[in-house]
């Protein structure tokens, strides 16, 4: 399956999860979710108490530098490791 309507596929699948995934993971998806549809992050972190959008920001940021593919693949895997598939 060509890897971007696998990554679509897998954007379907984790709306269909059994259970919550945990913080960290829903984490993770974020991050590899923008990494592969918009790349490296370009905002400003969140100031203030908004500690949501500061832990969301630095999880991208944490993945500057990782091709769109590579955040696909990996946001993929673990989607399928999430649905246990």
């Amino acid at each position: 399956m060509e890897l971007e309507k696998e990554f679509e596929e897998a954007q379907k699948l984790v709306k269909e999860l059994n259970e919550r995934p945990t913080n960290e993971e829903l984490l993770k998806l974020y991050g590899l979710f923008k990494q592969a549809t918009e790349g490296d992050v370009q905002i400003e972190r969140p100031g203030g108490f908004d500690f949501k959008a500061q832990f969301k920001h630095d999880e991208w940021a944490s993945l500057a530098g990782k091709s769109k593919e590579d955040a696909m693949t990996e946001y993929i895997q673990l989607v399928y490791h999430l649905k246990k598939i």
